[in-house]
């Protein structure tokens, strides 16, 4: 499955809120979506779903204008959109059905992804009585036991403690393995570096970077050295103006060439007592503050 925004644009008003917006996402792959409150973001997701359309460009899926009769959308919101009063399971049979599936068909779909996330025991309780965290396991629910082609994550992992969210990571695994296209919005980078293949950054309604991430991480300057030594003040010296303190103790050291690396480690390893040494890989949330810190 493939799914492809072509040059989407949107305006509310004199507000031109999307401007030329493309991007492409695969079935069986992750695709990271990102970019500041106000970015487009949420327009962009709201065009994608039909919930208004856009001013002009298109969305294909499989090399096809997206049939909306046919293909079956997931959406996990970052605000939480369920009924507090309502039982847990009977509100999950109904967005089943609303979803196209018969009431035998949602009800085992149902059963069978609150068993999956260890809330079989909640099904006949109140949604309000749950706590944060698992509100979120029950709104993923609603997301996925119609088995749609595209799931949306906004926010996924927000309010999750670390075992829920290992057992959302699992989830979310399994999705993507099915062959599923899984778009992620998220603030939190490290949850996009583990699970998306590709990204794209918006600012100000614009691409400003979109791509495989490893291969925008290749592209940076392999210019930097990252050490680890109990000798860290030594070296500090030594390449002092060209030497900043980095995370978890280390030093990032800057070369005038990418070239000297190899002269450079060597350098290091027959001078002082080194525990590390690699070249510097810019983090995701580098990449962020880069194309998205100054929005437009």
């Amino acid at each position: 499955m493939k799914l492809e925004l072509k040059n989407i644009e949107k305006a509310f008003g004199e507000k031109k809120v999307l401007k030329g917006v493309s991007l492409i996402a695969e079935g069986g792959r992750a695709f990271g979506l990102l970019g500041r409150n106000g970015a487009g973001k949420t327009t962009t997701i709201r065009i994608l779903m039909d919930v208004f359309p856009a001013d002009s460009g298109e969305i294909l899926f499989d090399g096809k204008p997206i049939d909306y009769n046919n293909v079956q959308f997931g959406y996990l919101p970052e605000e939480r959109g369920l009924y507090p009063k309502k039982k847990i399971l009977d509100q999950l049979v109904y967005f089943a059905e609303l979803k196209g599936m018969n009431r035998s068909e949602a009800v085992s779909a149902v059963e069978y992804w609150l068993e999956r996330l260890g809330m079989s025991e909640y099904k006949n309780k109140r949604l309000d009585t749950l706590s944060k965290g698992n509100q979120q396991k029950i709104q993923l629910v609603t997301a996925v036991a119609h088995n749609p082609e595209i799931v949306i994550l906004d926010e996924p992992f927000s309010g999750l403690d670390p075992v829920n969210a290992m057992l959302l990571k699992d989830v979310v695994k399994e999705i993507i393995a099915n062959g599923k296209i899984v778009l992620f919005s998220s603030h939190q980078m490290n949850y996009i570096e583990e699970f998306c293949d590709s990204i794209a950054i918006l600012n100000g309604g614009q691409m400003v970077l979109a791509g495989e991430l490893n291969q925008i991480k290749r592209n940076y300057p392999r210019n930097r050295l990252v050490v680890k030594s109990e000798q860290k003040q030594k070296i500090y010296d030594m390449y002092k103006g060209n030497c900043q303190n980095g995370e978890n103790d280390s030093l990032i050291i800057t070369l005038d060439n990418p070239d000297d690396k190899k002269k450079a480690m060597q350098k290091l390893t027959e001078s002082f007592d080194i525990d590390e040494i690699k070249v510097y890989e810019p983090s995701l949330n580098d990449i962020f503050v880069e194309y998205a810190g100054n929005q437009a």
